[in-house]
């Protein structure tokens, strides 16, 4: 039976929204088209940018930022968006639109895909950072409280889980602004506070506390999150499961058993990464800034693969990897037509789909495997 007194209701939202985040007008960069047909990556793992993938019409279907995207067991690529009027697009593998519904994540950032008894659900995070689409010519964004869903396939609510203030987690002015989610195989629920506490909060298949870990401002580097923006389960090794939590500030992914003991950091010098996925033995990831003199330079994304070793081996749109005794190279942007590589996602012939958060409105690309 399900504790609902442990999950807590979405806040409403309006009075909420007050605080402003960023003012001014977007970037503005090289036309992505400019890009198609271009040849990208390195090694075994090369691609050819296709742009054209996954345009729409921008009155009909319109974006703002993209997100995340996943792929069901009906092959169809689902899409989240930060766009009030459409939040999730569904596309065919050719790029074709299927569906586009929902308007509840003003915020939405965070998709992870969950197979529970023999039927597909989503977890949507909205991060309460979301876009004034009053004034699209502006980039204004406002804070408010964040949350994460549960919903079907066709977009109905089975639950929220809101604050960790509300059941005793947080304390008073603890901020929550969560970026993503992963589902353990026992249908637990861990929650990452990427943009507020940075802490990863895991939860039962129904909404009960069980743990947190991490936090911004832990003193044990191990444990310390810097920008805890992806959190992702590990299956490569089924015998021993694991998560890999993004820590962006520090260019890093953080490995933690499923009960937030700490195994191990990659680090990937110059890359700010987003979420790791997983696909056959190799880690995908989007890179949302190349890291230059210390800070995030505007407009400089790609994507970075590393192996089941925890090697790059290829970063279609940035530099080709570089160790020296070991130890990998500080890495940048080369081929610039992601603005800011915000997810991946790929599909069983190995070709990468991209989307973009600050992309100029970008539906999402393809990259096919060559």
């Amino acid at each position: 039976m399900r504790r609902r007194n442990f999950l807590a209701k979405v806040a409403t939202m309006g009075a909420a929204f007050p605080a402003l985040h960023a003012v001014g007008n977007p970037p503005i960069y090289p036309p992505v088209s400019k890009f198609n047909g271009e040849i990208v990556g390195h090694g075994d793992f090369k691609y050819r940018v296709d742009t054209q993938w996954g345009q729409l019409d921008p009155k009909k279907v319109p974006i703002d930022n993209c997100h995340e995207m996943v792929i069901d067991s009906k092959g169809r690529i689902i899409l989240l968006t930060d766009e009030p009027r459409n939040n999730l697009i569904f596309y065919d593998q050719s790029g074709n639109l299927l569906d586009a519904f929902c308007n509840r994540f003003p915020g939405g950032h965070g998709l992870t895909l969950s197979e529970e008894g023999g039927e597909e659900f989503l977890y949507v995070t909205d991060s309460g950072w979301f876009h004034d689409h009053k004034h699209p010519d502006e980039w204004k964004y406002f804070s408010g409280n964040g949350f994460v869903s549960k919903i079907t396939m066709k977009g109905e609510l089975v639950f929220n889980v809101g604050h960790p203030q509300t059941i005793g987690v947080y304390e008073p002015g603890m901020a929550f602004k969560p970026s993503e989610t992963a589902i353990g195989p026992n249908g637990d629920i861990y929650v990452a506070d990427g943009y507020g506490s940075c802490y990863i909060i895991q939860y039962d298949q129904y909404g009960r506390y069980i743990r947190h870990f991490g936090g911004r401002n832990n003193s044990d580097p191990n444990y310390q999150l810097k920008t805890a923006h992806g959190v992702t389960l590990d299956t490569r090794n089924p015998d021993e499961l694991q998560l890999i939590v993004t820590s962006r500030e520090e260019c890093s992914f953080k490995f933690y058993t499923l009960e937030g003991r700490y195994k191990k950091t990659v680090t990937i010098p110059g890359a700010m990464v987003n979420r790791a996925v997983i696909h056959g033995k190799n880690l995908y990831a989007g890179v949302c800034w190349s890291q230059i003199d210390g800070k995030a330079k505007e407009g400089t994304g790609y994507i970075t693969i590393l192996d089941e070793r925890d090697r790059v081996v290829s970063n279609p749109g940035g530099q080709a990897p570089r160790y020296k005794n070991g130890m990998l190279s500080h890495q940048i942007q080369e081929v610039p037509f992601l603005r800011h590589g915000h997810d991946v996602c790929v599909d069983e012939d190995e070709n990468i789909y991209v989307c973009q958060w600050n992309g100029g409105r970008t539906y999402p690309m393809k990259l096919e495997r060559i």
